[in-house]
């Protein structure tokens, strides 16, 4: 039987993709926002293709910010851009 690939959906596309061609942004209980590359920390998780063009839209339309509920701070999407450049 075939393993079956756990899909997510992009919080700016609305693509349903499989995990490992998205970044998950996580909102945990203190209110913290941040990549969470282990794919498994606790909290409101919120899926972004792995690509610049589509960053540059969640920030524009504040996609991640709607997902999650928060205001995110520069810093993040920082990190999420150093994450999708370094791979």
């Amino acid at each position: 039987m075939e393993k079956k690939i756990p899909l997510r959906k992009c919080v700016v596309t609305q693509e349903r993709l499989p995990k490992k061609d998205l970044l998950r942004i996580v909102k945990n209980n203190e209110g913290v926002v941040f990549v969470d590359l282990s794919l498994k920390a606790n909290g409101r998780g919120a899926y972004i293709k792995k690509d610049l063009e589509i960053l540059n839209q969640a920030i524009a339309k504040k996609s991640l910010e709607k997902a999650l509920e928060c205001v995110i701070p520069a810093s993040v999407y920082e990190r999420i851009r150093k994450v999708i450049i370094d791979g």
